[in-house]
């Protein structure tokens, strides 16, 4: 880590430290007692204990270090990050990219931790987007409903594998394996029963005309081992679906007690307040966003876009722009990076969603799939979607408009598409003359 009460001033100093998961190494550097322009530096290491990092944060504070920057390395930093944060420091979190060591130079903790230090004593790094303590427990509501989520699907798959094995193929006639008909079939095949005629009785709905592909479906090899096997499988996807409805719980709890300043109205210099909930509503308008979908969009960007001055800067974060590289007169597009793995995840699967739709985002997936590929379009509408969301959450007062689907056809320029049209026939050999139709 790093720390320096002023970048410039000639009177700054730098706190380095290198984190390691039983103890870091610890790098101070201040102003010189007599010496102008030079410092003191000192380099130990400090225990990850509670107490210990604590004692860390008095003895900075009485060095009157204001910032402290630490690099990102794992999950580790994060005791430091809240701790030291809780005695008032300003911390940063880097990039461990943004501040590798001159290639060349010995390589060792020790010395990644002054390293550190001199780059945050000269103002040569820049904080990585760490939201605010609620923001960071409705983070972790979110992602462990992730996690059980897929959990949850792969123990569902774990169950159709074991119908496999025993020639049960109820997948291929039943489209939800776990809806109504499809469970109630399971759990009377742990239950005992062998005969397909009355397992296929218990259909319900528009599966009672399948009743003669259900019997040829629940006709196999079905023992009493993958019963046992069955009741271990069902009992784990109900504990996570419980699991999972008191997370849904605990979020919409902790969304009631996020709120986000914003500005009044032109003229009035008083501010105001909007509550998460709201700002999750807003976002469950635009098409391919669902309840779960806007909690975890604001869950990873917050509910206070001063972070992201523009959208232009949190489409850069999330890395759902293409990455340009310039030589000379050059200039090409290189990948878009990796970025926050449960925000793309959310946003690929809204935009999915969003790309069936008659609507203005299904409308652009269709006009980019054509010449750039599912994959490419996707990430076009889910930037769209981030941008989208920066705005309803920016402007309190914003509520999504539906452009529609023919917007494009209804703002494209005629004499544009008919040049365009007209290369595409000569370029397959025809020899275009234009009439125009009478009025």
């Amino acid at each position: 880590m790093g720390a320096s009460s002023c970048w410039t001033a000639p009177t700054g100093c730098g706190r380095g430290i290198r984190r390691l998961p039983g103890s870091s190494y610890r790098c101070l550097r201040v102003p010189h007692d007599t010496i102008e322009g030079r410092r003191v530096q000192k380099v130990w290491t400090v225990p990850s204990t509670t107490n210990a990092i604590l004692e860390l944060g008095d003895t900075l504070v009485c060095q009157g270090v204001e910032r402290v920057v630490m690099e990102a390395t794992g999950s580790y930093w994060r005791p430091f990050f809240y701790l030291l944060e809780a005695r008032g420091l300003d911390c940063w979190l880097v990039n461990a990219r943004d501040v590798k060591n001159v290639p060349g130079r010995p390589k060792t903790d020790k010395l990644d931790a002054v390293w550190l230090a001199k780059l945050a004593e000269r103002g040569m790094v820049r904080a990585s987007f760490v939201p605010a303590k609620p923001v960071r427990q409705l983070r972790d509501f979110t992602r462990t409903r992730t996690v059980f989520v897929q959990e949850r699907t792969r123990h569902k798959h774990r169950v159709d594998k074991a119908l496999q094995d025993a020639q049960i193929k109820l997948s291929g006639v039943v489209s939800d394996l776990f809806g109504m008909s499809g469970r109630a079939m399971l759990d009377a095949m742990v239950a005992g029963e062998r005969n397909p005629r009355s397992l296929a009785d218990l259909a319900r709905g528009n599966l009672v005309k399948k009743k003669p592909a259900l019997v040829e479906a629940l006709t196999g090899q079905f023992e009493d081992h993958h019963a046992r096997l069955l009741e271990v499988l069902l009992g784990t996807v109900d504990h996570l679906t419980a699991q999972i409805s008191e997370l849904d719980r605990l979020i919409a709890s902790t969304l009631e007690e996020i709120t986000t300043p914003h500005d009044g109205p032109a003229g009035d210099p008083s501010t105001g307040s909007v509550n998460a909930r709201i700002l999750a509503e807003k976002l469950d308008a635009v098409p391919g966003i669902g309840p779960a979908t806007a909690q975890i969009i604001l869950a990873e960007i917050g509910a206070d876009m001063r972070r992201f001055p523009t959208p232009e800067h949190l489409v850069s974060w999330a890395k759902l722009c293409p990455r340009t590289i310039q030589s000379g007169i050059k200039n090409t597009s290189g990948p878009a990076g990796q970025g926050n793995p449960w925000l793309k995840g959310a946003l690929g699967e809204a935009a999915n969603a969003a790309a069936r739709t008659d609507t203005f985002l299904g409308a652009h997936y269709r006009r980019i799939v054509k010449r750039r590929g599912h994959a490419k379009a996707l990430v076009a509408v889910a930037r769209s979607l981030l941008v989208i969301a920066w705005h309803l959450i920016n402007d309190p007062d914003a509520s999504y408009q539906e452009l529609g689907s023919d917007w494009h056809q209804r703002h494209l320029n005629p004499a544009r598409k008919t040049r365009e049209l007209v290369r595409q026939l000569q370029a397959l050999g025809h020899q275009v003359a234009l009439e125009p139709v009478p009025a």
